[in-house]
């Protein structure tokens, strides 16, 4: 009976450890079997699977760029007052409409009235003095008073003139015209005006804010002229030429294309390799504004590069993979490399490794599906 026993233990044992070995020789230590899928008949029909090869196709190439809205000198100003004094009244806002010739600010100051006051006292005193220059000159022509007295009455002109002349220039440079001025029109404030017609970039003061005359109260921008400033590779700056159309947008809003061309390229290349292109909006939008950070894609030369159609890639764990016919209804995936896509078509930068050789072009992401969830 013990025998029996013994025999029957050292038979289940063996059964268990030849179960155990056929598990292993069914396991493949490389996992490439994985990668390969079998299908039926039924299932080939089910799946419309097209088999094809890489093709030859002139793909465009496309240079990514970035950069920043930016506006030229002439259409950016800072307004400031050129004697100082204290913010009286102001409506601006940042983003603001303005027109060119509005009143944008009101500043007020003592030394406002002590200038037309000077300016109207100089008026005055050259009034006397063209008086008392043609009386001794007339009186020098009759040999009553001497050469003498007659030049130092034209001096006395002459400097009244000039100071008259120099107190106008200040006063127009704080917007009061000397010729409209009189004596009861002396005021304390003045009005600052717009130069440009635009809108409000910034606002630097408050009111009551005491301003210098280097001071800037307010940036105006005019936007008929803003344009796109690019960064580019040095190795890319001779693909680029004037003229030529990019697409520009904004990471805010990337599917909002704005279409622009390039009206100039910097020649000088920067110590880290980059130089600087400049590009025009084909159409103004109000919400691009000075400093916007934009991205733009520029498509340069076409050329001839294997290619694929969108639909034969499988995208899996973020990375590109493609089937290849290995044998009857069955398919090897493969990782491939992708280069720049046009057209429904996306070129391989690895077509050495799939040259000649049978490609799934229709109906991949199913054997993607069968495999995976064969593996599962």
């Amino acid at each position: 009976m013990k025998n029996i026993i013994v025999i029957v233990i050292i038979t289940l044992l063996l059964g268990a450890c030849g179960s155990k070995k056929q598990t292993v020789q069914n396991m493949d230590p490389s996992g490439k079997e994985n990668n390969i899928v079998t299908m039926t008949d039924a299932q080939m029909n089910n799946a419309h699977i097209v088999v094809g090869k890489m093709d030859q196709r002139n793909i465009a190439s496309v240079i990514k760029l970035n950069g920043k809205i930016d506006v030229p000198p002439q259409n950016l100003v800072s307004v400031s007052v050129p004697l100082g004094g204290y913010l009286r009244s102001t409506k601006l806002l940042p983003g603001m409409h303005i027109a060119k010739g509005e009143v944008i600010a009101q500043m007020e100051d003592q030394q406002y009235v002590q200038l037309q006051q000077d300016y109207l006292l100089a008026k005055s005193k050259l009034h006397f003095a063209e008086l008392e220059y043609a009386r001794q000159k007339e009186l020098n022509q009759s040999q009553a008073s001497s050469d003498k007295v007659t030049q130092q009455a034209q001096a006395e002109l002459n400097a009244q003139r000039i100071m008259m002349n120099a107190l106008a220039e200040k006063l127009k440079l704080i917007n009061i015209s000397p010729n409209n001025l009189s004596l009861g029109t002396i005021s304390k404030s003045i009005n600052i005006y717009s130069t440009i017609t635009g809108f409000v970039s910034k606002v630097n003061v408050n009111i009551g804010k005491f301003v210098n005359p280097s001071d800037v109260l307010f940036e105006l921008v005019n936007p008929t002229d803003i344009h796109l400033n690019l960064k580019v590779r040095e190795k890319d700056v001779n693909q680029l030429a004037i003229g030529q159309k990019l697409l520009a947008y904004s990471n805010s809003n990337p599917d909002k294309k704005y279409p622009c061309a390039i009206i100039l390229i910097s020649k000088d290349i920067s110590s880290d390799g980059i130089s600087e292109v400049h590009c025009h909006f084909e159409n103004y939008d109000k919400t691009l504004l000075p400093g916007m950070y934009m991205n733009a894609e520029i498509e340069v030369d076409n050329s001839s590069a294997n290619t694929l159609p969108e639909t034969a890639i499988v995208n899996f764990e973020g990375k590109s993979y493609i089937f290849e016919v290995v044998g009857i209804r069955q398919f090897a995936m493969k990782e491939v490399s992708l280069g720049t896509k046009e057209n429904g078509f996306v070129t391989i930068t690895n077509a050495v490794d799939l040259a000649n050789k049978q490609i799934v072009l229709d109906g991949a992401y199913t054997l993607l599906m069968k495999s995976k969830n064969k593996e599962e």
